[in-house]
């Protein structure tokens, strides 16, 4: 951490099993409970600003003690701290993915960061999404899969090491995807072809853009690997909507940052 002394922002995504609802919501008590790491490169680099992402598990009631012992601790470093839910859906993202946020910023720049605003338009639906991916090899029942498809996503779920491979996540989720006419219980090498027949799959770059990845986003490894990247991962589209109010807090700092 030391090397890093003084750079503007500390950002990242920490496990979600301890505090996932689908894991056992163990907390501080689960080895994969990174904060204490976080406060540790806090303190050893002492950036402008932090932003650490996490599952909405983590304002459940049960952790509010250990939230209020976390922003004691930034604020004893000189940080004010929020926790604040986002829903991916406010900003463009066509799932229903609220993730839990951790902003904190020197005592001396708290006044300048804003919460970013929802968009005031909704997503567009799974089916508007992925026409064109699902028509790209000539499918006959494109359009018909679209009208189906007519509501947003749930959760993607990223899966883990313990998970076999890249399926759509447990049963609930899965009969969430059948209502959108989607097969769950895997993804695709390819889009459905002419003549195909009942449910599709959806392919990594399907799932890709349902998460608000741009189309030429590379993943690197097998379908599983980057399925796991993709699954787990912060919506581009709400980082990016954090990120530039942070921008904007800074710019109250070092102004030059937006003379380019």
């Amino acid at each position: 951490g030391l090397d890093y002394q003084g750079i503007d922002l500390l950002a990242g995504g920490i496990p979600c099993p301890p505090f996932s609802i689908a894991g056992k919501q163990l907390g501080r008590d689960d080895e994969r409970d990174l904060f204490p790491t976080v406060l540790r490169l806090t303190e050893e680099i002492r950036p402008q600003a932090i932003m650490i992402e996490n599952v909405r598990g983590l304002l459940d009631s049960r952790f509010e003690a250990y939230r209020s012992e976390i922003l004691g601790r930034l604020s004893y470093l000189g940080y004010e701290a929020e926790w604040k839910i986002l829903n991916a859906r406010d900003f463009g993202v066509p799932q229903l993915r609220p993730r839990a946020l951790l902003v904190g910023l020197r005592k001396h720049l708290e006044e300048q960061f804003q919460w970013p605003k929802p968009l005031l338009e909704p997503p567009q639906t799974v089916g508007e999404v992925l026409f064109d991916l699902m028509a790209s090899c000539g499918w006959e029942g494109a359009e018909g899969w679209k009208r189906k498809a007519a509501h947003i996503a749930p959760t993607l779920v990223g899966g883990s090491h313990r998970h076999g491979g890249p399926d759509l996540g447990p049963v609930r989720a899965r009969r969430a995807w059948e209502k959108l006419g989607v097969d769950g219980m895997g993804l695709a090498d390819e889009p459905p072809p002419l003549n195909f027949q009942g449910m599709p799959r959806l392919t990594l770059p399907m799932v890709a853009r349902l998460q608000g990845f741009p189309d030429d986003w590379e993943f690197l490894g097998s379908k599983t690997k980057a399925y796991r990247q993709i699954g787990n991962a912060f919506p581009p589209p709400v980082a990016e909507a954090v990120g530039r109010q942070l921008l904007m807090a800074l710019g109250a700092l070092r102004p030059a940052m937006f003379e380019s």
